[in-house]
C-alpha cells in the first residue's frame, strides 16, 4: 500500500502558542497552573501537560484565589473574562490571536449599529467565546444556509457577518452565499475569518482525495477542524476516518486500498503520525509527502511570559 503524507498538517501556530503558554507558565511560575477547558482539542496534548503539573477545570470557581490560570485557545467570554478579574487570578490568554481577531471584528461591527451574524457550530467552545463578546441577544448564531430563511431581520436591516475559524470553507460560502442573496448589502469580514492553517490542511485534502482510496484523519472527536477535514475528503467522493491514535484504526478499512492518505487536525502532534506510520509499516510499500503550502508563520508569547 501506498502512502501519502499531507503537507501542511497537524499543529498550526495558534496551538504551538497555547501550548508553549502552558509549559512557559509551568517553567515560571511552577505547578499547579490551572487552564480552563481543554488548552486544544486533544486527549494526547491534554494528558502530556496533566503530568507536568497542569490542572484542567471546567470553570473558574474551581481556581484557588490568586492562582495563575490560563485561557485556552478557543477563546472565552466577556463575563469569564470579568470573572477572573473579580477573583484576582493572574490570568494568561492563549486565545488563538486570529480568534481574538473575530472577537474585536464582532465589537467594531456591533459598534457601528451591524446586527451581527456569527456562523458557527452551536456548542464549541470558540462560538461560545466570540458570542460572549456582545451583550445576549446582539448577535445571531447561524449553522448552515437553510437557517438563513429563519432569520428575523429584513431585507435591508444593516446586517454584517463574521464566521468561526474552524469551519469548512465550501460549506461557509454556501452560507455566506445565501446569506448574500437575502441581504444583498450585507458587510463581509475585511480579511476572511476561516484561518489560513483551516484553509491550507483542507487544501491539502482536496489533493489528497485525487489520487487516494482512503484517508485517515488524526484528531480528536470534538475538534472542529479536524472533523471538517473528514467531511472534505468524504465531499470529495473519498471514504475517510477520523481517528485519535493508531489503535483506532479498522484492519478492514485498508482492504483493497491501493494508496492510503494521511493528515492530521491543527491540534494532533506529530507523535501521533509516527506512530500510525509505525503501525502501518507492514503494509506500507513507500510513504511520499504530498505538499500544497509550506507554513511559517508563528505567534509571540503574552508579555508576562517574556523573559
Amino acid at each position: 500500500m501506498r502512502v501519502l503524507l499531507a503537507e501542511p498538517r497537524g499543529f498550526c501556530a495558534g496551538v504551538d502558542r497555547a501550548i508553549a503558554i502552558v509549559l512557559k507558565a509551568l517553567e515560571k511560575f511552577h505547578p499547579p497552573i490551572y487552564v480552563r477547558h481543554e488548552i486544544v482539542h486533544n486527549r494526547w496534548v491534554v494528558e502530556h501537560l496533566r503530568n507536568k503539573g497542569a490542572v484542567f477545570v471546567k470553570e473558574l470557581d474551581e481556581v484557588p484565589p490568586g492562582a495563575t490560570v490560563i485561557y485556552s485557545a478557543h477563546g472565552v467570554s466577556k463575563a469569564v473574562q470579568s470573572e477572573g478579574l473579580r477573583q484576582g487570578l493572574r490570568v494568561l490568554d492563549a486565545t488563538c490571536p486570529l480568534v481574538a481577531k473575530v472577537h474585536r471584528e464582532a465589537e467594531r461591527l456591533d459598534q457601528a449599529g451591524h446586527q451581527v451574524i456569527l456562523i458557527g457550530h452551536r456548542g464549541h467552545p470558540e462560538v461560545e467565546g466570540t458570542m460572549g463578546q456582545l451583550a445576549p441577544g446582539r448577535m445571531i448564531l447561524i449553522a448552515n444556509a437553510a437557517e438563513v430563511a429563519q432569520l428575523p431581520m429584513a431585507a435591508d436591516t444593516p446586517t454584517a457577518y463574521i464566521t468561526q475559524t474552524t469551519l469548512s470553507v465550501d460549506e461557509t460560502r454556501e452560507v455566506v452565499g445565501a446569506l448574500k442573496r437575502r441581504f444583498p448589502d450585507i458587510r463581509e469580514p475585511q480579511q476572511e475569518d476561516i484561518c489560513y492553517a483551516t484553509q491550507n490542511r483542507q487544501n491539502a485534502v482536496k489533493a489528497l482525495a485525487g489520487q487516494c482510496d482512503l484517508i485517515l484523519v488524526l484528531g480528536a472527536p470534538n475538534s472542529s477542524n479536524s472533523n471538517r477535514l473528514r467531511e472534505v475528503a468524504e465531499r470529495a467522493g473519498v471514504k475517510a476516518h477520523l481517528i485519535e491514535s493508531a489503535r483506532d484504526v479498522q484492519p478492514h478499512w485498508l482492504e483493497g486500498v491501493a494508496c492510503l492518505g494521511l493528515t492530521a487536525g491543527a491540534s494532533a502532534p506529530e507523535v501521533l503520525m509516527d506512530e500510525l506510520l509505525e503501525t502501518l509499516q507492514d503494509r506500507v510499500t513507500g510513504v511520499e509527502l504530498l505538499s500544497v503550502n509550506r507554513e511559517s508563520l508563528a505567534f509571540g508569547l503574552p508579555r508576562a511570559l517574556q523573559d
